[in-house]
């Protein structure tokens, strides 16, 4: 569980869950070796979201402590290492990052990269997810690439997990996913048992809102998005 020095702890170590668990791989292999830390409120949903990746065969490229790349985010996106909890700020003296509440994720960098705009270029972060600049899986003569977040929006929006990088202006973040700012802040102030309650329930009401619209035929997420905190 990385801490970055000079970096003010969001959570203690006692706040933190570490979840283990099997994910089908691009080799389409099952492994056994996945290790994610999250915020104790959210350790029930987060273990539900990959439950249900590797029962819809999602391949993960691996899922590692960033203890292992020594808490650098880069040589984690790198090494197309899906991961969580990291103690650090969004960029050197910046605003502390969703990952340090364990409320964030990373899924398959390379597939999923970080696209800035400086300008009328564009840099990808890795620099090996340019090759998948071009989002669309129906394109003629190509083969369907897996592994791409777009196709698994809804399993972390079923989990309380509704914010999208994918959706951002800039930098457009298409490997991560996480809860609201507000959200994130309030779970790290109150006790652990009230923090899971307040998660189940704000996952309860997403899903009483899908239900409702489904009812009225509509298939569109977004007016349950409306109530919700989406502050970045």
């Amino acid at each position: 569980m990385h801490r970055v020095l000079g970096v003010h702890p969001r959570i203690g170590c006692d706040r933190l869950a570490l979840i283990r668990f099997s994910y089908v791989g691009f080799d389409t292999a099952l492994h056994d070796d996945g290790e994610i830390v999250v915020m104790d409120a959210a350790a029930r949903q987060v273990r539900r979201i990959f439950e249900t990746l590797r029962n819809m065969r999602f391949p993960i490229a691996k899922a590692r402590l960033l203890n292992i790349y020594n808490g650098d985010d880069d040589a984690s996106m790198a090494d197309n290492n899906t991961s969580a909890f990291n103690d650090r700020p969004i960029s050197p003296g910046g605003t502390i990052s969703l990952h340090a509440y364990g409320l964030a994720f990373d899924v398959n960098p390379v597939q999923n990269p970080v696209v800035e705009r400086s300008g009328a270029r564009l840099t990808f972060r890795p620099a090996e997810g340019v090759k998948f600049a071009n989002r669309s899986n129906d394109r003629p003569g190509k083969d369907f690439r897996s592994g791409m977040t777009e196709m698994i929006i809804d399993v972390f929006a079923d989990n309380g997990f509704l914010i999208w990088g994918g959706y951002w202006d800039e930098p457009i973040d298409y490997q991560h996913f996480q809860v609201g700012r507000k959200t994130a802040e309030h779970l790290a102030s109150v006790s652990p048992t009230e923090a899971a309650e307040i998660f189940d329930r704000m996952v309860a009401s997403y899903h009483a809102c899908r239900r409702s619209l489904m009812r009225k035929g509509e298939s569109s997420r977004t007016p349950c998005l409306s109530t919700a905190d989406l502050s970045p």
